[in-house]
């Protein structure tokens, strides 16, 4: 299990929403509580949020970004070859983290186990506060009429009451 963070994705009403908290661990520790783990990619026109490891993250962002640009901005073939190497590289293979993209049309999580999943909800979430945040979208999304901005914002602001490694300090992007 991703011990590092918490990011969320939410697709809702032709929206489009990622947020992620600030809060960096080390162990039990509290290391840093503002970083940025969201970037917007290819033209701003794709989000990419990743828990793990910061250097792990940062490799993966790369690999990515290359696959986007050598499929010209296609999201669905672009993961799916990043996710084929992820599994098959011998040095990509031991990368602690999880990547979740999305455009307009698609959202995907991306692991090193090969794992390419489109969510059924237009819902994704990872790290430790990820069933959390997951779980209050849905209700969210259910109960109210919040858009996916403020979708994403609540639902992460609930996760981080309720797991350690998730601070309040949110950044969110939409597309």
């Amino acid at each position: 299990m991703i011990r590092s963070t918490t990011i969320i994705s939410v697709r809702h009403n032709n929206e489009v929403a990622m947020a992620g908290d600030g809060q960096i661990t080390i162990g039990e520790t509290k290391i840093k509580q503002g970083a940025k783990k969201i970037r917007k990619l290819y033209n701003d026109n794709i989000l990419a949020g990743f828990a793990g490891s910061a250097a792990d993250a940062i490799t993966l962002y790369t690999k990515f970004e290359n696959k986007l640009q050598e499929y010209r901005g296609n999201i669905q073939r672009a993961s799916v070859e990043l996710a084929k190497d992820w599994r098959t590289d011998r040095i990509l293979r031991r990368l602690e983290a999880l990547l979740i993209v999305t455009d307009k049309d698609h959202s995907y999580l991306i692991s090193g186990n090969g794992d390419l999943i489109e969510p059924d909800e237009g819902i994704l979430a990872i790290g430790s506060g990820g069933p959390y945040a997951l779980a209050a979208a849905k209700a969210l999304i259910r109960h109210t009429n919040l858009n996916a901005e403020e979708i994403a914002l609540e639902a992460l602001k609930i996760a981080s009451t309720i797991c350690i490694f998730t601070n309040e300090n949110v950044t969110v992007e939409t597309l």
